[in-house]
């Protein structure tokens, strides 16, 4: 999450904003000074792009397997604290018997 001062740009501006970069020859930091964006916003927006298409590094992830890897995080840190759960419950239940 961005701070109280981080502006949200639509998908479709920043297309048009990566269309402009890639179609003009001109540079990252010349056409983010005209469109009034951080010129560091729109560098990434190109490189997501180009990951997207397939031209980016080797073993850059695409917007897709960056979600797919965020999911699984989440569900991965679900699951784990299900188990600390079920592990206290266990414990607990074992020394109940005992008594």
């Amino acid at each position: 999450m961005g701070n109280k001062y981080t502006k949200r740009y639509s998908a479709e501006y920043r297309r048009d904003a990566i269309a402009l970069v890639r179609s003009s020859g001109r540079t990252v930091t010349e056409v983010a000074r005209e469109l009034g964006v951080s010129p560091e916003s729109l560098r990434n927006w190109v490189r997501r792009d180009q990951a997207d298409r397939g031209e980016g590094a080797p073993g850059e992830l695409t917007s897709a397997e960056r979600e797919e890897l965020k999911r699984l995080r989440r569900l991965n840190r679900e699951q784990q604290q299900t188990i600390e759960i079920l592990k206290k419950a266990t414990a607990f239940l074992v020394k109940e018997n005992d008594r």
